[in-house]
């Protein structure tokens, strides 16, 4: 858990987490805490990206993507545990999600979310009411 000084959590990428761990992670979450075991465990198996964030060997925060890796990708399950929140955990996994090599050709990433401020402040734009796309274009105009 978490204490008053600066938690140092380490990111990587791991599709063969433990699906305990991210259970713990999504049973936090409205939009998740029907998942079951079984679930989680197809799910990690199809997954082409899983970017996770670890506090010591207790998993703290969850992305994932799924994609051709040229033409379109698609973010789901950006997840941070409650007591991390609000220290840019959730930032710092989307930006590795848009920035990972396997990443780079893609062209549009889209996301679906119920909470578009968040992704705004990282780029993305709402083109639908039901969904948010991140134009490489775009962004490489920026730099």
């Amino acid at each position: 858990m978490p204490t008053a000084l600066k938690t140092v959590v380490i990111f990587s990428e791991k599709k063969d987490l433990a699906p305990e761990q991210l259970l713990r992670l999504f049973h936090q979450a409205p939009w998740a805490k029907g998942r079951t075991l079984e679930d989680a465990r197809e799910m990690l198996k199809h997954t082409d990206v899983a970017l996770c964030a670890w506090d010591g060997d207790h998993l703290v925060g969850f992305g994932r993507v799924l994609t051709d890796f040229v033409y379109r990708a698609t973010i789901w399950d950006v997840i941070v545990d409650k007591a991390y929140q609000k220290q840019g955990i959730g930032t710092d996994l989307v930006q590795r999600i848009l920035q990972h090599p396997r990443l780079k050709k893609v062209e549009l990433i889209w996301l679906c979310t119920r909470r578009p401020g968040f992704y705004e402040k990282l780029g993305f734009s709402s083109k639908e009411q039901t969904g948010m796309v991140w134009v490489r274009s775009k962004q490489s105009r920026l730099e």
